[in-house]
């Protein structure tokens, strides 16, 4: 599937957007590859590659010869040192922050625990504080900021910018943090749920880019979803879309505090991963297990990077919890495969730091034999390659995406 452009004049700044999102896309493009691939007139290609490179976004880097030997075409990069976004994202544990360059490259990262208590404007400071402290170590100057990205828990009214009941922030209701950290930083803030930033970062710099249809699984201190519908960001009614977390995936599961029962989320986050192996080593089942003998000397030792850990490792109690909460996501996974026919994917996320591998696979076998267009094709499932910082280099992308890439909603409200 391709992104088409239209030669109407009206619709400039869209046609823009899908020149540069083609260039961004590719290690290297002509003109002439450009218009093959949108439909645009190689006159209208040509008049919008020279404003760009007029502005510095984009750089002509040598030719290439094309495979009849004819002339050689030059070929169009982006200027990835033109200008950089600010990624922030807001977790209930930990706030991360990164400076990333035009091609959503990180060139700083800096974690610091989320303060505590429940006041936001604590928080917004903090926040506000290492966004200057990370701007200052990448040494960038302001004006080359395009914005400020922000990932948040949900649900958020991306409307009004506004932070609404999140359930892992106790007493913060509908918190105007958009415009709260907007004011601290002096910076454009352009605020999305943390699971489909992440998606906006696969898309942008990770394995989800040039696929026109994948499905985001982030799995961190909770359970979210991202999805990336014909090249589009799909957020749904109220831009919520994707909570895979509050998918029941075992009916007579847990009661989540969802109101549903056997929720995705309840049955593979952190807790509840720490709590099912706590529960197997009480109940004498470790066997050979090398977590045994740190839970006899202090169970809190064998928490959630303990138990991965020693999963990568192949240990069999760790092993098989860890398969244990696959099983759940590959459920899931073979739903939305049927449910959206989507091409691929992704698993990403810092709760599956150290097995991704048993994720993938478990997640791989599901959909190779389990989803009803299978004899078709079969869809596929990869690892972010962006590890732990999936979501801070999305929430920088939410920046670089929203600046750059062809949006179908300002198309239709011309």
């Amino acid at each position: 599937m391709r992104q088409a452009g239209t030669n109407l004049p009206k619709v400039g700044r869209y046609n823009r957007a899908v020149v540069l999102d083609q260039i961004q896309l590719t290690d290297g493009i002509s003109r002439v590859e450009i218009a093959q691939r949108t439909g645009l007139t190689p006159q209208t290609v040509s008049g919008i590659v020279r404003r760009l490179l007029d502005e510095g976004i984009v750089r002509e880097d040598g030719a290439s010869r094309v495979a009849s030997g004819g002339k050689p075409r030059t070929t169009l990069r982006i200027n990835a040192d033109a200008g950089c976004a600010v990624g922030l994202v807001l977790d209930p544990v930990e706030l991360t922050c990164a400076v990333v360059d035009l091609l959503g490259r990180p060139l700083v990262v800096i974690r610091r625990p989320t303060p505590p208590g429940t006041d936001p404007s604590h928080v917004v400071s903090a926040m506000a504080e290492l966004v200057a402290d990370v701007l200052d170590e990448a040494k960038v100057p302001r004006e080359k900021v395009l914005g400020l990205g922000l990932a948040t828990p949900g649900p958020i009214d991306q409307e009004l910018g506004v932070i609404v009941n999140p359930p892992q922030l106790a007493h913060w209701t509908r918190v105007p943090l958009q415009r709260m950290l907007s004011k601290a930083t002096r910076l454009p803030v352009t605020l999305d749920n943390d699971a489909t930033a992440a998606a906006i970062g696969e898309r942008w710099s990770g394995v989800g880019k040039g696929v026109a249809n994948f499905a985001y699984f982030y799995l961190g201190t909770g359970i979210g979803g991202g999805l990336i519908l014909n090249h589009q960001v799909y957020r749904g009614g109220s831009f919520n879309a994707g909570e895979f977390g509050h998918s029941s995936v075992l009916p007579d599961g847990p009661e989540c505090y969802c109101g549903n029962r056997g929720c995705l989320e309840g049955l593979v986050n952190p807790s509840a991963i720490v709590t099912e192996t706590h529960r197997r080593l009480a109940a004498g089942t470790g066997g050979s297990s090398a977590l045994s003998q740190m839970f006899d000397r202090d169970p809190a030792s064998v928490d959630h990077a303990a138990i991965r850990s020693a999963a990568g490792a192949g240990d069999p109690v760790a092993a098989a919890v860890i398969d244990q909460a696959a099983g759940h996501v590959a459920s899931l996974a073979v739903s939305i495969a049927n449910f959206i026919d989507v091409d691929l994917i992704i698993l990403g996320g810092n709760g599956i730091h150290h097995v991704e591998s048993r994720y993938v696979d478990i997640v791989a076998s599901a959909l190779a034999g389990r989803p009803l267009a299978r004899h078709i094709r079969t869809v596929q499932v990869a690892a972010s390659p962006l590890g732990a910082d999936a979501a801070v280099v999305g929430s920088a992308a939410l920046v670089l995406h929203a600046t750059y890439s062809p949006q179908l909603s300002s198309l239709l409200s011309h």
